[in-house]
């Protein structure tokens, strides 16, 4: 396995993250368990949650997905040895929220406080490593949408509220780092400009979306992350497993995430998404490598990525994904790479 140092931080995370959103929905708990052994006799060492987990939300699961990891980690003991990261909540999953009173109210200093102790009731810990927002309050391009066209008249916390409970929660010793998560480059720099006058935490990771079917990134937030020293953990590199091949011509694999759901369908393996898809997998194929490990070699190459988080729910799921850490694609590929996406960028999007 290789690592790489979360930038500005002590910590070593390695190159691949166990994601666990399908953990509650799609996993029981002793599937989880057995994903999470499989990961860490791997060389992981990163484990990505969130306080609205499992996905899809649900008011009456919320908080199981930590609740899982907390048991595995109470059996294991070995919490010293691994980099354990969660995500607050604000208005935009308010509605799933049902272990704090006024969610809707979004990510003030009162939510974050109570957040946080929830989440490390539920783990079982004393403190995590690098607590995430999850998503802005305000309305602001994310999931899908290309761009602001005009400002809504909207009342929400201010980004310095937010990063304010932040720094208390570093401060008491409940967070060591803190990131944002589906940011906007407005939003990053925001953060960064409150924490150099306020003297406020600095932001360290950003977690949003990147894969072969969505480089969006690259457009504005990828300079930002590289000239600031901020790590991507970039989710969903297979585009909810599309990039896998495994829903090419309308197949519907068993226990598979859009044969079980229709959620963010339309988002990651709509109609006109296809051809690209269809495109990396040949690729991946004519050069006898597996479609998976194609597009998260990718991923994880990039220079602004710290670790690669993937959504398993299998341990053959999880055998495979993990491998693509010491994949190295050949010039030839990522040549070819380069064509389709010139052809087809961000088809996703």
């Amino acid at each position: 396995m290789k690592f790489a140092k979360i930038p500005s931080t002590d910590i070593e995370v390695s190159k691949i993250c166990i994601g666990t959103m399908n953990w509650g929905q799609q996993n029981n708990e002793a599937e989880a368990h057995e994903q999470l052994d499989a990961a860490i006799s791997l060389g992981v060492n990163f484990i990505d949650t969130a306080e609205v987990y499992p996905v899809p939300p649900v008011r009456e699961k919320q908080g199981i997905t930590e609740e899982y990891v907390g048991a595995w980690l109470k059996k294991q003991g070995n919490r010293k040895d691994l980099i354990i990261a969660s995500k607050v909540s604000g208005i935009f999953q308010s509605a799933f929220i049902g272990r704090r009173e006024a969610a809707d109210k979004g990510l003030t200093r009162e939510n974050i406080l109570k957040a946080v102790d929830g989440t490390l009731e539920r783990l079982g810990v004393d403190y995590v490593d690098l607590y995430q927002v999850h998503v802005p309050d305000r309305k602001t391009n994310n999931f899908n949408v290309r761009g602001v066209e005009s400002l809504a008249e909207e009342t929400v916390p201010s980004i310095e509220e937010t990063l304010g409970a932040l720094g208390e929660l570093v401060k008491n010793g409940k967070v060591r780092y803190v990131g944002v998560s589906n940011e906007s480059p407005w939003g990053l720099n925001e953060y960064l400009r409150l924490s150099r006058e306020k003297g406020l935490p600095r932001v360290v990771t950003i977690q949003n979306q990147y894969s072969l079917t969505n480089r969006t990134f690259e457009i504005g937030l990828s300079e930002i992350a590289l000239r600031e020293n901020i790590g991507l953990l970039p989710y969903s590199p297979l585009s909810h497993g599309v990039l896998s091949g495994k829903y090419l011509g309308g197949a519907t694999p068993p226990v598979a995430r859009f044969t079980i759901y229709e959620r963010n369908k339309e988002r990651y393996n709509a109609p006109h998404i296809q051809p690209a898809i269809t495109a990396y997998v040949n690729l991946a194929e004519k050069y006898g490598l597996n479609p998976s490990q194609m597009a998260l070699a990718f991923v994880n190459d990039r220079a602004f990525t710290t670790s690669t988080i993937i959504g398993t729910t299998s341990v053959e799921q999880v055998k495979t994904d993990v491998a693509s850490a010491d994949i190295t694609l050949s010039p030839e590929i990522l040549a070819e790479i380069k064509e389709i996406y010139t052809t087809m960028p961000d088809p996703q999007c």
